[in-house]
Formats: structure tokens, C-alpha cells, sequence
């Protein structure tokens, strides 16, 4: 076996046929996607706004949407990469229980990972979504509105239209938190990728897996909130996309 591939982890990988993945923005850097909260990440270098100041200011509302228009070109011109495809090779040989991910760039869809298996936790950039009727629409559109006019689009029923991530101070929603702890009470190997895990509820999903007795893997290049806790099995520090891919492939003799 190629001694870059963590013998380990192929082993868990080989015995396991219900795995619960739990993935974190450091698996989109080699997309091209900034960390946020990672050792490069870009949380101190803007906040964004907060759900109570988008819902109650139109000064916080065209703030939040000139946000979302920064960053919106880096979205777009995003791949997945190797650790999304192999996320999304575990699903078609009938191993994956779920994939729930913190990242709103879609790029677990765009790689293959099926509705039924994924949750996005933290919603997504893929849709713009109305904060009084719930209705989804294409985002084009209304950035399109926002950038001529200067002024936040609005849903026809005269709601607040927002892109469907999950702000600052906003609840998650409920079924999302339904199939992700569902899915850690079924798996038989939860491995969380790219994530400092410091963020609550989502970064519970897999430590709740764990709390069961199963095995329980964490890969991440840097700290985490989760680093020597009993229920971790293994803990491998470095770059998830020359760590997992190789694991994964090795394991299904690919």
C-alpha cells in the first residue's frame, strides 16, 4: 500500500456499509472556495449580516446583498473537487448513509451526491428564497435586479427575498436537523472532513454518531473543537484532499 494512504482509515473505510460524512469548508479551498474559519479563514476579515438586522433594516438588507454579490463570482466558478467526488463515489457503491455538509457552495450536487443523501445544513447559494412564503427561485435574476437598481429584490407576495443560506441568528431548519441526527442513530462510521467542528448544532451530528460506540474519524489540516475527545477514533491532521480520496479508492480496490 502507498504509504501516503492511511491504512487506518482504508480499514474503517473497508468494514464500514453506513457511513455518515460531515463535511466543512475546508474541503472547497481546493475549488477555489476561502476557509472561513480555518487557519487562513476569512472570519475576521468581514461579518456578515445578521438574520434580525436584514429582517428589521433596508441599510442591512443592501449591505448583506452586496455580500453575496462579492463573493458570488468565486461561487460560480467553482468545481467540485477530488474530496466532493469521492464523497460522491461512496454513495454509488452503496455505502454512504448521509453526507451532511455545513458548505452553501452546492458543490456535493454538483458532484453527484443525491437530495436523498445530502443535507445542507447552512442551506445554499443555489437558490434565492423568500422569507415570508418559503418559495424558491433561480438566483440570476435578482442579482441582476440588485446590481442595476441598488435596491434588495422583493418576492411577489412583497416578502424579503434572500439567498437560501442560513444567516447569522437564523434557526436551522428542522428538517434538516431531523435526517442529519436520523442518520447518526443508523451509521456505522462517522467521518467528519475539513471542519473545525466548532460550530453548534451541525458540528454535533457526528460526535452524536460517535457517542454510540462507533467508529469515529477526523480529518482536518489544523485544530478542532472535537481533537481529544474519547469518542474520536482517529484523528489524522493535513490536507483532506490527499488524505480521503486515496483511503476511499483504495478501499473499494479502485
Amino acid at each position: 500500500m502507498n504509504k501516503a494512504i492511511d491504512e487506518r482509515l482504508v480499514e474503517l473505510l473497508c468494514r464500514s456499509d453506513r457511513i455518515l460524512i460531515f463535511t466543512g469548508a475546508g474541503i472547497s479551498t481546493g475549488s477555489g472556495i476561502p476557509d472561513f474559519r480555518g487557519p487562513q479563514g476569512v472570519w475576521k476579515e468581514r461579518m456578515p449580516v445578521y438574520y434580525q438586522d436584514f429582517m428589521s433594516s433596508e441599510k442591512a438588507r443592501i449591505e448583506y446583498w452586496d455580500y453575496k454579490l462579492e463573493g458570488k463570482k468565486t461561487f460560480e466558478n467553482a468545481r467540485p473537487n477530488e474530496v466532493h467526488n469521492a464523497c460522491a463515489l461512496i454513495e454509488r457503491v452503496g455505502k454512504l448513509e448521509m453526507l451532511v455538509t455545513q458548505n452553501i457552495d452546492g458543490l456535493h450536487s454538483a458532484a453527484g451526491t443525491s437530495r436523498e443523501k445530502l443535507v445542507e445544513m447552512h442551506g445554499t447559494n443555489s437558490f434565492v428564497e423568500c422569507q415570508s412564503c418559503g418559495e424558491r427561485s433561480e438566483p440570476e435574476p435578482h442579482f441582476e435586479y440588485f446590481e442595476k437598481h441598488r435596491r434588495p429584490p422583493i418576492c411577489k407576495c412583497e416578502g424579503f427575498l434572500k439567498p437560501a443560506t442560513i444567516s447569522f441568528g437564523q434557526s436551522l431548519r428542522e428538517e434538516d436537523l431531523r435526517r442529519a441526527f436520523a442518520a447518526a442513530e443508523k451509521t456505522d462510521l462517522a467521518i467528519s472532513l475539513g471542519s473545525t467542528l466548532s460550530v453548534h448544532p451541525a458540528a454535533s451530528v457526528p460526535l452524536a454518531a460517535a457517542q454510540r460506540g462507533i467508529p469515529y474519524v477526523i480529518i482536518n489540516r489544523g485544530v478542532t473543537d472535537q481533537d481529544g475527545h474519547p469518542a474520536v477514533t482517529l484523528r489524522l491532521e493535513g490536507d483532506v484532499s490527499k488524505i480521503f480520496p486515496p483511503a476511499v479508492k483504495t478501499s473499494l480496490g479502485r
